[in-house]
């Protein structure tokens, strides 16, 4: 389970940057040129986006890395990774993989109960 965790939460890390990289961008774009927005629409809250943008992906694939050694931290960062994009981005075409695979990864490591090390979670 620990395997499939860290598994889960690079590929959603990665997916993640992706929807990061536009979502930031689109955030500087629109408020840079009111054009933009005005044409396309701008989020209500940028600064949001952007803080989420950076942080969501990052969380992923570092819960997804401390899914072997430290299940319960890495399964809690991976599903506050889920979270930000959902909160951010909502559930869409773009997100749905980065934030299926983030809370299934959060799951999966928080279910590895019993530790491969001899001392618990904490």
């Amino acid at each position: 389970m620990r395997n499939a965790a860290l598994t889960l939460g690079l590929i959603a890390g990665l997916m993640g940057i992706f929807v990061g990289l536009f979502g930031y961008g689109y955030a500087e774009l629109s408020e840079r040129h009111a054009e933009v927005g005005q044409f396309f629409g701008v989020f209500e809250n940028p600064g949001f986006i952007r803080f989420a943008s950076f942080i969501a992906p990052l969380l992923a694939i570092a819960g997804g890395a401390m899914a072997k050694a430290r299940a319960l931290w890495g399964g809690v960062l991976m599903l506050v990774a889920a979270v930000c994009f959902y909160a951010a981005f909502g559930f869409n075409v773009a997100t749905m993989f980065p934030i299926g695979f983030a809370a299934l990864g959060g799951l999966l490591a928080i279910a590895a109960g019993k530790p491969d090390e001899p001392r618990a979670h904490f």
